[in-house]
């Protein structure tokens, strides 16, 4: 458990396992907390890195706190090159994965491969942008009343009314505490990208989308593999919060590092 500074800014970090380097990107409103067990799992398969954003977590909110993914994929790529762990596995949940896409089209060097778990192509989505936009009234009222009802009204939309109601209560927390990070993060948007510019990313990438998330989601993974033809598609259950030790991931991974192990005996 450390804290390094990188691009002006704090960030607090966890390292698992050795080999490989393996940087584990949360999504919007999260933290390290919901990934120390996935984190647990990779570690097993290479160095496994996670930590919390700019404004989330442990780590630095400046105060006023204003993000974009260009900034945050910045974050990511000084973390990676202070740590000696370049390049990396990358994965990245939702608005993690749009950072991961963004590190692997600024930051190519950083980026062995990629995970993308139901992220990284969402503004290719109609469906996903007309859901977004509905989002952003409804955050940007219940932050004007309460701050502190901003995770439950993000994640009632984002999981469902059943997906709120049963995360255990610490997770609640997390997000919760998260609120004004999160309202920051839907202000400062999506990747703004083409199929054309994915296209161009040339690094081994699976994509994994869930079965039972909403219909946008869905469209965006779906518009996101067609734009990346040489990428893998899995499509698992359990929602949008994707398992990143999903035994799909893990094997991805266990590939990766495989044809890297080659190359250098």
């Amino acid at each position: 458990m450390s804290e390094i500074r990188v691009n002006g800014v704090s960030l607090y970090y966890e390292e698992y396992g050795a080999g490989e380097p393996i940087l584990c990107i949360h999504g919007t409103g999260s933290s390290t907390a919901l990934w120390r067990d996935p984190a647990a799992v990779l570690g097993k398969h290479g160095r496994a890195i996670v930590y919390d954003r700019r404004g989330f977590g442990r780590s630095e909110r400046p105060d006023p706190f204003v993000t974009n993914v260009h900034l945050q994929a910045d974050d990511a790529a000084e973390l990676l090159d202070a740590l000696g762990a370049s390049p990396a596995v990358v994965i990245g949940r939702s608005q993690g994965g749009e950072i991961a896409v963004d590190l692997a089209l600024r930051h190519p060097d950083r980026v062995r491969a990629l995970v993308l778990c139901e992220g990284g192509g969402m503004s290719l989505s109609p469906a996903f942008q007309q859901w977004l936009a509905g989002l952003h009234e409804r955050l940007h009222a219940a932050a004007e009343a309460d701050m502190g009802t901003v995770a439950e009204v993000f994640l009632r939309d984002v999981l469902g009314d059943a997906g709120w109601e049963g995360l255990p209560e610490p997770v609640r927390q997390v997000f919760t505490a998260n609120g004004p990070a999160i309202v920051a993060e839907e202000r400062g948007g999506l990747l703004d990208t083409s199929p054309g510019e994915l296209g161009t990313i040339t690094q081994p990438t699976l994509i994994v989308g869930a079965r039972d998330s909403g219909p946008g989601f869905a469209e965006a993974t779906e518009l996101l593999a067609r734009a990346m033809p040489s990428a893998r598609v899995a499509w698992v259950e359990g929602g949008h919060l994707i398992d990143a030790a999903h035994p799909a991931v893990l094997a991805f991974v266990d590939e990766v590092v495989e044809r890297v192990g080659a190359r250098t005996r």
